[in-house]
């Protein structure tokens, strides 16, 4: 069965998730929404370079802003998740085919244990 996938917007979301401090920002968003500040406070990093992680996230339909006066918190929109999650479903079948193989050679391997030799 194939599913239909927006091509182009996996590619923005596998783009945005290729670096490591936008997936730490996704997992901090996961436990709610925070400022730019608040995402910024564990790396060594200016803001304006968190923020520029932070529009990518956004482009890629991760991240979404707020807007409360001046104080605009970032929060997650996991849809873009749904996608690549579908993606990787379609292979399901092939990994569990692999691991099945492997399970198999691996008991090949294992050394037959010898019959328990019972003394009358």
């Amino acid at each position: 069965m194939t599913i239909a996938i927006d091509e182009d917007r996996l590619s923005e979301t596998f783009a945005a998730l290729a670096n490591s401090t936008r997936r730490a920002i996704l997992a901090r968003l996961a436990e709610g929404a925070a400022t730019v500040n608040e995402l910024a406070e564990p790396f060594e990093m200016r803001l304006p370079a968190v923020s520029k992680h932070i529009k990518v996230l956004e482009r890629a339909g991760l991240v979404v802003r707020g807007q409360r006066a001046q104080y605009r918190p970032c929060a997650l929109d996991a849809t873009p998740l749904e996608a690549v999650s579908t993606w990787a479903e379609q292979y399901r079948p092939v990994w569990e085919a692999r691991f099945d193989r492997m399970d198999d050679y691996l008991k090949q391997l294992r050394p037959q244990r010898e019959a328990p030799v019972h003394d009358e």
